[in-house]
């Protein structure tokens, strides 16, 4: 497929996991992609490495400068960057609130809107946010975690309503548990990793764990220009946790 022929993507969070799956393969169907990481040893090859913080403004307005004096222009975002956080509401302090919202939620702000410009002048202009499932579902150990994406979904669904007269298209994909070096971390660290990495197959319909490249298709499927008339959408790629009870 070349449906991103002559298009620039930007991918945060672009150097592993669900981000490099999706600069890859926007990369393989056509499009000039850029990742934006803190860390850019990992991005894919082929594709512009921009160091940057998605928690600094005057960085992210650099990198996103970067890109368009680079890569010419700005027709996708994919706001990917994101971390994870543990425990019921009274195990995160204040501090560990501040950091996990500045990075999930305000960080996804601060890209937009250095993008925006940039994207106002695309006649294929689009932003893929990536939620979670746990914006629609309760679960346990994931309190400030699930705070934090359940306003990706308020975000991207606002976003859709202001821009949609700028030709601009917001979507989100909300994947399930998925198979990333985050959730590898996760498991390594827990009393009995067998036991927890079982324990989150069973929580997933289909009994196994999303992969990168799922959610990457998924990614893609929205940001496409033959999805032109797709906005305010949130894609569920969760192996149906959220919308299946067995």
């Amino acid at each position: 497929m070349t449906d991103f022929e002559g298009l620039v993507a930007v991918v945060t969070g672009g150097a592993s996991g669900i981000g490099a799956a999706t600069a890859r393969l926007l990369r393989q169907r056509g499009a000039r992609v850029a990742v934006l990481d803190r860390s850019t040893g990992g991005v894919p090859e082929g594709t512009l490495a921009v160091p940057g913080d998605v928690t600094d403004t005057a960085a992210v307005d650099a990198a996103v400068a970067t890109v368009v004096d680079r890569l010419g222009g700005l027709d996708v975002l994919v706001n990917n960057a994101g971390i994870g956080a543990v425990g019921e509401v009274g195990q995160n302090d204040d501090a560990e609130w501040a950091r996990v919202l500045d990075v999930n939620v305000t960080g996804m702000a601060r890209v937009s809107r250095a993008a925006l410009p940039h994207l106002r002048r695309s006649p294929a202009g689009a932003v893929v946010n990536t939620c979670s499932a746990v914006a629609f579902v309760g679960v346990r150990q994931r309190a400030l975690y699930s705070a934090s994406k359940g306003a990706v979904l308020g975000l991207t669904l606002a976003m859709a309503a202001d821009h949609a007269a700028e030709g601009i298209r917001v979507n989100a994909v909300a994947p399930g548990t998925t198979d990333t070096p985050w959730v590898a971390r996760l498991l390594a660290a827990a009393e009995d990793p067998a036991a927890a990495a079982e324990a989150l197959r069973k929580r997933q319909p289909l009994g196994r764990l999303v992969t990168a490249d799922e959610v990457a298709h998924a990614i893609a499927s929205l940001a496409s220009p033959a999805a032109g008339s797709t906005t305010g959408t949130v894609l569920r790629v969760d192996g149906g946790m959220t919308g299946l009870r067995l």
